[in-house]
């Protein structure tokens, strides 16, 4: 965090990585945005995934199901009733940024699955991926539209970062949004609750928490638009005024001029043919890709080649 936020923070334009929004407070309020009637995703991915889950099973068999930016591991239960029943699944593997959300669905889940073997792991997805267990046939899920918020050097890093710790053979299974009308989109980023807006400041609020910061939150604005060349929405915070901010752990003093705009996320959006090229690039060949009846959300189950 120390890393990024001097990074970001001292940069032109300045930014901040969304992995940040997710203390025990952040996992909160996104679990409220996954419940808008504005935000599509969560809802739309669930469908799908309740829809398909038997095919991915029958196609999959792991032994190990690790689950990348696990959260509330709540779309996870389906598939781990699937691939339960299938009869080839030992150990589940929740990996996420936030202890306390971790914490509370790694112990949900080793209660409600008594037969499965359940080891969380706290740490960004990002750079965890050398400590993944090692041992019986491994598939990785990375659901919710994550990938997107990574920028597409970054994308092509991970993807193979992942290719480079699954054997061949192994599985990874990706949930990405699809481009869509900005006229539904970008309502999912900027809800009339104001539950994202929250959300977006709350990375102030982390910053302010872990590294004895002085950001007051109410100061900045909640800005997401369709950035159409780049396929992706972003998010940023507008700072109202003119002020100044310390960061004491890192003793940096941060000015804003009055309308200037920090980037605290970007939510890339796929089309099919390009999922597919980016994770052939990567070294996977994919296996079946699955979309909702809208053409909204798609779920890529890919092979180590």
């Amino acid at each position: 965090m120390r890393t990024d936020a001097r990074t970001g923070l001292t940069a032109t334009p300045k930014s901040l990585p969304p992995k940040w929004f997710y203390d025990a407070r952040g996992s909160e309020l996104f679990e409220q945005i996954t419940e808008l009637p504005e935000y599509y995703p969560t809802r739309t991915e669930r469908a799908l995934l309740q829809r398909v889950v038997g095919e991915i099973a029958a196609a999959a068999r792991p032994e190990v199901l690790v689950e990348l930016g696990s959260g509330s591991a709540a779309k996870t239960r389906l598939l781990l009733d699937a691939l339960s029943a299938e009869g080839s699944l030992k150990t589940y593997v929740p990996q996420d940024v936030s202890a306390s959300a971790l914490r509370g669905a790694a112990g949900e889940i080793a209660t409600e699955y008594p037969n499965l073997a359940v080891h969380g792991v706290v740490s960004d997805f990002t750079d965890t991926l050398h400590n993944l267990p090692r041992g019986g046939r491994r598939m990785i899920a990375f659901l919710g539209g994550t990938i997107g918020n990574l920028v597409p050097a970054e994308r092509a890093e991970f993807l193979s970062g992942i290719n480079e710790v699954l054997e061949p053979g192994e599985l990874l299974l990706l949930g990405a949004g699809l481009v869509i009308d900005p006229a539904v989109l970008v309502p999912a980023y900027d809800d009339a609750a104001g539950v994202t807006a929250e959300f977006n400041r709350n990375v102030l609020h982390v910053l302010n928490h872990r590294l004895g910061a002085d950001f007051d939150p109410d100061r900045f604005e909640h800005i997401a638009l369709w950035d159409a060349e780049n396929e992706w929405i972003e998010m940023r915070l507008r700072a109202t005024e003119a002020m100044t901010a310390t960061v004491a752990d890192l003793d940096l003093t941060v000015d804003f001029a009055a309308g200037e705009q920090m980037r605290t996320e970007i939510s890339a959006k796929f089309r099919p043919d390009g999922l597919r090229a980016e994770l052939d690039a990567a070294g996977f060949t994919t296996v079946h890709t699955w979309t909702d009846q809208d053409d909204r959300f798609a779920l890529v189950l890919a092979e180590r080649r």
